[in-house]
């Protein structure tokens, strides 16, 4: 399509008192739109360029280097400043302008499939590679995209954020398309829901898991961290399920969001509940019941937080209209999610040493609940609080760990631009000894890999080690440089070294 027609149908799809006025009259509006960027650098001849105001900068400024690059026309939320002959339209929302903008320009591919949309502040991975699963066991190809990984059929590409930029997420939501998916499941981070990345989007479901303590450098409070995660379930289409955990405090406030409620819970009545849950490190078992009936659930995935995540699955997949075996089965061959509790110990080990992704204090609490009963001796938890990130949790944090640990080593995770020694001291502070369980011990160690190192080598018969915070991370992020680090290959390096002593032993 020409950038005159891109510009025409992204202006129609506002409403009538909210729409700008279209430039006119400029032979740049005939040629052939070559792409939406809201990235100066990424500008090639014919493309969009939308000008975002930012936290450090206003994309204004970089208007003449796009311009330079061969940008077809400016989208701002005010005039030009610079003299220039290609088109400029002022809109009110520039962020809404992009999401729009990139929607029409990849000609709408959530149309063409049934996406479903997750958000909440634990459980949104783990959520996403089980319905991947389902619908996958149900015969649909499946995009996936989240925190660990992006996929467009039989293709992966690592993560760079949770939830990416409109132009990108559209982007590969066009090759899912293309590449044959008719149904993607996509997490919905709080900051892509308040910074309209999502808007353009079709959802045909959405999953609320919970919400805990988390982002509070971005959002103002917790009220506005949660009117963002509320956002997806007022996007939804009438009739679009909601699946609501309604064990949550926050559930029956999504509930009067969604059109479509349906509800999940562990110990509340609500339209898809457990039976009695078996618990151990071999998973869990549990039979989900549904309106539809029974679904019979046995799943490698371990620990009761599992369950609900389970249950929030079991709660889209039946109310979009998916078979019962095709659950069943996609449940059960999900093995594991990269960093969500994986094991990084074998079997013949003495000891278990498990790899988590949590790094707040709820998700922690979940994980060291999680691990005590299957721990034959102590607890010890290998963990840091990330730098530049919201501080507020870093005691609450340490006071989680040192509560229901025997051993803490509080360490760095990614300490970004951020004095590692100052984030330690302010997790400490939550781990002092009137906050400790009877006998528990805390230590401290800056480097991250003599930490894991030292918790496994000095780990018992018997013992769990929990290395948590990092999970599936392949970088460290420190002093402004991402440095190779890797939780589960540190941790199977330190337990060949503990292998080779007790043999020598």
């Amino acid at each position: 399509m020409t950038v005159g027609e891109l510009l025409r149908r992204f202006a129609d799809a506002l409403p009538l008192e909210a729409r700008p006025t279209l430039p006119a009259g400029s032979p740049a509006l005939n040629q052939s739109c070559t792409g939406v960027t809201h990235d100066s650098r990424r500008v090639q001849v014919g493309s969009v360029f939308v000008a975002l105001r930012g936290l450090k900068s206003d994309g204004v400024e970089f208007a003449p280097q796009a311009i330079a690059a061969g940008a077809a026309a400016i989208i701002a939320e005010r005039p030009s400043a610079v003299a220039a002959d290609v088109p400029w339209m002022v809109v009110k929302d520039a962020r809404l302008a992009l999401a729009l903008l990139a929607a029409e320009f990849f000609e709408h591919p959530s149309h063409s499939m049934r996406v479903v949309g997750i958000t909440g502040t634990n459980g949104k991975t783990t959520t996403g590679y089980l319905l991947n699963s389902i619908f996958e066991a149900a015969g649909h190809r499946c995009g996936l995209m989240g925190t660990v990984v992006y996929r467009v059929g039989a293709r992966e590409v690592s993560a760079t954020r949770t939830t990416p930029e409109a132009p990108e997420l559209q982007a590969l939501m066009k090759q899912m398309v293309d590449g044959g998916c008719t149904a993607c499941v996509m997490e919905v981070s709080s900051h892509a829901l308040s910074l309209r990345r999502a808007d353009g989007i079709r959802f045909a479901a959405g999953v609320f898991t919970n919400l805990t303590r988390d982002h509070l450098d971005f959002h103002a409070d917790m009220e506005d961290y949660f009117a963002a995660k509320r956002r997806l379930f007022e996007m939804l289409p009438a009739g679009a399920p909601a699946a609501i955990n309604m064990d949550d405090p926050r559930g029956a406030a999504v509930v009067e969001a969604a059109s479509r409620p349906v509800t999940y819970a562990v110990n509340r009545p609500a339209d898809v509940t457990s039976g009695p849950l078996s618990l151990s490190l071999e998973g869990v078992a549990f039979d989900a019941r549904t309106p539809d009936g029974m679904v019979r659930v046995r799943s490698p995935l371990v620990g009761k937080p599992n369950a609900y995540n389970i249950l929030a699955a079991v709660s889209v997949a039946t109310a979009l209209g998916l078979a019962t075996e095709a659950i069943e089965d996609g449940i059960s061959r999900l093995e594991g999610v990269p960093g969500r509790f994986e094991r990084a110990s074998s079997r013949t080990d003495d000891i278990t040493v498990v790899v988590d992704y949590a790094h707040t204090d709820d998700a922690l609490r979940n994980l060291l609940e999680t691990a005590r009963p299957l721990a034959a001796r102590r607890l010890i938890t290998v963990f840091g609080a990330g730098g530049e990130r919201d501080r507020t949790k870093r005691p609450l944090m340490g006071m989680v760990a040192a509560r229901l640990s025997d051993v803490v080593v509080i360490t760095s995770d990614n300490p970004r631009n951020e004095d590692p020694n100052r984030i330690i001291e302010e997790v400490n502070r939550g781990a002092q000894p009137e906050t400790r369980q009877s006998g528990a011990s805390v230590l401290t160690m800056v480097d991250r890999r003599k930490a894991i190192l030292h918790a496994i080598d000095q780990a018992l018969s018997g013992d769990v080690v929990l290395v948590a915070g990092k999970g599936h991370e392949k970088v460290q992020e420190i002093a402004g440089e991402a440095l190779p680090f890797d939780d589960v290959a540190v941790a199977r390096e330190a337990l060949e070294a503990r292998r080779l002593r007790l043999k020598v032993g």
